[in-house]
Formats: structure tokens, C-alpha cells, sequence
């Protein structure tokens, strides 16, 4: 019996079809058309339209195990990839994947979901404890920030939950990632995963990655100062006078706003699950939204008096702040680009734009892995416990590849994304100061 004739196109043949009706992607050189799975991929719309139009095999990777591969033959158009290239970084990267699923890292979670939901059951009781049957300003002051704490602990292992199977079946993981993020954080599970898994595709792109993008209040980058295209937010983000008195000043404005990041994420996820289609809006979503928000307002309105419920809320908030300023360490400080996510280009592109904080092992439970943010990048399916055994891997490989690992202490971190903000901060007081001498030379002579 003959051979099949293969059928191939070329990668600027595959770039034609990057429409979310016709939308197609390459791995392993065999092309899919994925046009109809877009509105039911698990991870979202929001990757695929990222990635249309492109070879993607190391993103496809990094995000699903093995047993995905087999229901891919129902989107292969019959076309191959006729420029089908894998460079040598990418053929390492897989490697290491292969080496460590042999190893059976990825079904290995250790008992950190177990610790973690016991600590934060105990906080939630000492809460409740400190506020209802305690007496004192600073009894409330205490407790305020035990509410901080929780919502840390909550934010990791919710984090985890949306990332890998920490628990002892996928329905025990699906209520555990409910609870922690939706009944605890007053967080929607559909806005975070289109928010969390935008960032991890498009890891600092200035137009696609939502988590550079705090525009009027921040800016990492001068280019923001074009108005550059959100995709993700499918609206521009406009530099106007606003934004340019805000960034003027943002290296000193840095924390108080990472202090209140908490509460325009709770608000602004909530707008989403009402407002947008891509966004769950199953009434499950609603009945978590409900239990925080009565948990949190009862908890508020039995303090004695106003000025110790405004105590309470921001000593939570600033306590929580920590970790925001932690996922802005990892990030703010590291190269960024323009233009849309390359989807096989992982692993440059994922320890160009990211930073690990260094330090010790008995810290680990503060940072919640967020310390090895290359790993996880690189390794988004990983559980956490793991990330300290694989590091000395990934630094061989930049090694190798001469490319950057970039690594430094939390004082460091902070140090570097100051310096990154005021940089940026400058060049606007001189963007602001160029306008002002052109409005001048215009109107001298009136």
C-alpha cells in the first residue's frame, strides 16, 4: 500500500489564520485547526488567540501532560509545517519536561496543600475569635492582620489549585480552589484564570500581559507612553494628563499602591464575571462572592467603632500587600517587549521576563514558591515543593545557552524595581516639560 503524500504549508502560510474563526497553530510541525475549541478550552480563549497563527510546541508543553496529546488527532487539518525548525534551547527544555515527568515530579505534591488549608482553617477560627470575643484596639489591630495573612495563604494555594491537582481527586481540587478563592478572597475563579494564564503566555509583553499593565497609576516602561493597544482589556491604554502626574511620581507611590492592588482586584474581577462572555458566570461564582462578602462585612461591622473597622481593613489590605509587591518583584524589574507572545520561543522568553528571589530554605513558606518564579514559568504544571530540586537544572541550561538566570535577594529586587520605576518616572517629567516648552513656543506671540 502506498504512503500518504504529506501536505504542507509555511509558517507565513500558518501566520494567515490567527482569526478566532479561523484559527490554526502548530506543534511538533503537524497544524491544527483548534477554530471551534476556542470558547471550550479549559485555559481559556484569551491563550489561544494569543498564540494563533504560530508553531507552539513548547507552550503546549509547558501547560499540558502527556495524556493531552491524545485528543489532538481531531483538530489536524493534514498539513505539516513545511519550515518546521526546533532550536537547540527548545530541544533542552523538552528534555528537561521528559526527565522530569520520568521522574514522576509532576504527580508528586507533597503535603503542602494539607499544611496550608489547616493554617488557614486556624487563622479563620483565631479571626473570628479575636473580633468576637476579645476586647482591645490592639486585639482587632492583631486580628486585622491575621486576616492578611489568611488571604496570602489563600492566594498561594488557590494558586496552586489552578495550576495542578493538589488535592486527591480534581473534584476535592475544584472545592478547594472555590473556597480559598472565592468564598475566603471574594475572587472570581473565571477572572483569575483568563487574568492568570494571559500572563503566563504572553510573560511581560506590554501589550498582551495584564500583570505590566497598571496603567494610569504605573508604568514599567516608557513605551506605554505611545498609548499602547491592550489586547487583553481590548481597549487602548491611553497616556493622557492623568496618567502623566500619577507615573511623575509612582517610585513613591510604588507600595501604597501594591497595598490596594487587593481591593481593585477583588473589584475589578467582579466587574468582569458580570460584564464579560469569556468570564464564568455560573451561579456557583455568585454564592462564593456572596459567603465572603458576609463573612468579611460581619466580621467589620461587630468592631466597636468606626475608627477600628477602618483599622481592620487596612491592616488587612497592607498586610496583603506583601504579596503583591512580591509578584511585582518577580516581574517589574525584568525585560519587556511589544508585540504578541512567541509560543516557541518558551524558555527565552520566561527567564528574560522573570526574576527569582533568593533566599533561605526556611523562608519558603512566606514566598509560597513565588521566590522561584523562573521555575514555575518555565514549569507552570510543577508543584511548588519541587522548585528548589529543579533549579540547579534550569541554571545548566542558561548556562549552556548563554542566556541570563536572573536571581537576586528581596531588598535587591525592590532595589531594582524603584530604580525601574523612577527611570520611567523621569523620562515622563521630561515628556510632560517637552509639551510644555512646544505649548509655549506656539503661543509666545499669541
Amino acid at each position: 500500500m502506498a504512503s500518504e503524500i504529506k501536505k504542507y504549508i509555511t509558517t507565513d502560510e500558518l501566520k494567515k489564520h490567527d482569526k478566532p474563526e479561523d484559527l490554526w497553530i502548530s506543534i511538533q510541525g503537524k497544524v491544527y485547526n483548534v477554530s471551534n475549541f476556542v470558547k471550550d478550552h479549559p485555559g481559556g480563549s484569551y491563550p489561544l488567540l494569543s498564540l494563533a497563527g504560530q508553531e507552539v510546541t513548547d507552550a503546549f508543553v509547558a501547560f499540558h501532560p502527556a495524556s493531552t496529546w491524545k485528543s489532538l488527532h481531531k483538530f489536524f487539518t493534514g498539513y505539516y509545517l513545511k519550515d518546521y525548525h526546533v532550536s537547540e534551547v527548545s530541544k533542552d527544555y523538552r528534555k528537561l519536561v521528559h526527565e522530569f515527568s520520568k521522574m514522576g515530579l509532576f504527580d508528586k505534591k507533597g503535603h503542602l496543600g494539607f499544611v496550608t488549608l489547616v493554617l488557614i482553617a486556624t487563622l479563620f477560627a483565631t479571626i473570628f475569635y479575636g473580633v468576637l470575643f476579645c476586647e482591645g484596639v490592639l486585639v482587632h489591630l492583631i486580628s486585622g492582620c491575621l486576616v492578611g495573612i489568611m488571604w496570602i495563604q489563600c492566594g498561594l494555594i488557590g494558586h496552586d489549585a489552578g495550576h495542578y491537582t493538589i488535592m486527591p481527586s480534581s473534584g476535592l481540587n475544584k472545592f478547594v480552589f472555590f473556597l480559598t478563592a472565592n468564598c475566603l478572597s471574594g475572587v472570581s475563579i473565571g477572572w483569575w484564570k483568563w487574568n492568570h494564564n494571559a500572563h503566563h503566555i504572553a510573560c511581560n509583553s506590554l501589550e498582551y500581559d495584564p500583570d505590566v499593565q497598571y496603567v494610569p497609576f504605573l508604568v514599567v516602561s516608557s513605551k506605554f507612553f505611545n498609548s499602547l493597544t491592550s489586547h487583553f482589556y481590548e481597549k487602548t491604554l491611553k497616556f493622557d494628563s492623568l496618567s502623566r502626574i500619577f507615573v511623575r511620581y509612582q517610585h513613591w507611590t510604588f507600595y501604597p499602591v501594591m497595598c490596594s492592588a487587593r481591593l481593585i482586584m477583588v473589584v475589578q474581577s467582579q466587574i468582569m464575571m458580570l460584564t464579560k462572555k469569556n468570564v464564568s458566570r455560573g451561579g456557583k461564582e455568585f454564592l462564593g462572592l456572596i459567603v465572603f462578602w458576609s463573612w468579611y462585612s460581619l466580621l467589620v461591622s461587630c468592631l466597636p467603632n468606626w475608627g477600628e473597622r477602618i483599622m481592620f481593613i487596612l491592616a488587612s489590605l497592607l498586610v496583603t500587600g506583601f504579596q503583591q509587591v512580591q509578584f511585582s518583584l518577580n516581574h517589574f524589574a525584568s525585560s519587556v517587549y511589544v508585540g504578541k507572545p512567541i509560543g516557541n520561543d518558551w524558555f527565552v522568553k520566561q527567564t528574560s521576563g522573570t526574576l527569582d528571589i533568593s533566599c533561605p530554605y526556611w523562608m519558603d513558606w512566606i514566598h509560597g514558591g513565588t521566590q522561584f518564579q523562573i521555575e514555575h514559568h518555565l514549569f507552570p504544571r510543577l508543584p511548588r515543593c519541587h522548585f528548589r530540586k529543579i533549579s540547579p537544572f534550569v541554571k545548566e541550561l542558561c548556562r549552556k545557552h548563554n542566556l541570563q538566570y536572573n536571581c537576586t535577594s528581596f531588598l535587591k529586587a525592590n532595589e531594582l524595581v524603584i530604580r525601574t520605576l523612577r527611570k520611567a518616572a523621569l523620562e515622563a517629567r521630561d515628556l510632560t516639560q517637552a509639551k510644555n516648552l512646544v505649548w509655549e513656543a506656539v503661543y509666545t506671540h499669541g
